[in-house]
């Protein structure tokens, strides 16, 4: 599906490892014009549409953790190609602190955090997408987490639980908000993915021979296998499908 994605310019936020870089190199590989966003790892990001060739994409670093950074980002997204088609909102963090036993300033200062990146920075974008999509149509995809649904092993992980199910929220709203103007929105909820950060989870539940006895494939879903599956949303040949929350974990969560 070389094609899938010609002449759509994609913005990928979080696009220097794990996920992120699999859905930037996904919409590549499909055509797509691609805005790989990064952190603080351009070489990463870089690595991940090696494969890409240069006219068809372009690196843009921004702190999440600054509201003033996104609303950056999105301008120079806009203005690499006058337009966005789809916009995938990826990029979150996970903190280890802020449990319940742990202190008041740590517990703020994770819930925080956590809020901050995951929730009010993608909700900023978010809000750019729709006004940007409005009259034009659009593909907004959100990657939340089986942990919206279900909640996390870890309580540690609270902060990170809850902030995955308020985009998810906040995705279906304008899934149901802007259908009509030709808004399309989905949810990708993964579940345990061979990421940097799949693997320091597992680290604090005991590691991953335990993880990976729990799941019924037997297996951790590779990050190629979003890449895939965002590249189809991205292409809205899916157009009735906006509004789904997609489940991606090898059937250990059925709902």
């Amino acid at each position: 599906m070389t094609d899938l994605l010609d002449g759509k310019t994609v913005l990928v936020t979080g696009a220097s490892k794990g996920i992120g870089a699999a859905i930037a190199r996904a919409a590549g590989a499909a055509g797509a014009r691609v805005i790989a966003h990064y952190g603080s790892d351009r070489a990463g990001a870089e690595a991940a549409l090696a494969a890409v060739p240069e006219a068809r994409k372009t690196f843009l670093g921004a702190d999440l953790h600054d509201l003033a950074a996104a609303e950056r980002l999105w301008d120079a997204a806009e203005a690499w190609q006058g337009r966005i088609d789809v916009f995938v909102n990826n990029a979150a963090i996970m903190l280890w602190t802020g449990g319940v036993d742990d202190t008041d300033e740590a517990w703020d200062a994770a819930w925080a955090e956590t809020l901050q990146v995951n929730v009010l920075a993608s909700a900023r974008l978010m809000r750019r997408a729709v006004k940007h999509f409005r009259g034009r149509g659009g593909v907004l995809v959100t990657i939340s987490s089986w942990a919206a649904q279900r909640g996390s092993t870890n309580p540690d992980t609270m902060a990170y639980a809850a902030s995955k199910a308020a985009v998810k929220a906040a995705t279906q709203t304008i899934a149901r908000a802007y259908a009509r103007q030709g808004i399309l929105a989905y949810v990708v909820a993964p579940g345990v993915v061979r990421t940097q950060m799949s693997e320091a989870f597992a680290a604090t539940q005991g590691g991953e021979e335990g993880i990976t006895a729990g799941l019924a494939m037997g297996e951790w879903v590779p990050p190629d296998d979003i890449g895939e599956l965002v590249a189809f949303l991205a292409s809205g040949r899916a157009r009735h499908l906006t509004g789904a929350t997609l489940d991606v974990n090898g059937a250990t969560y059925v709902r």
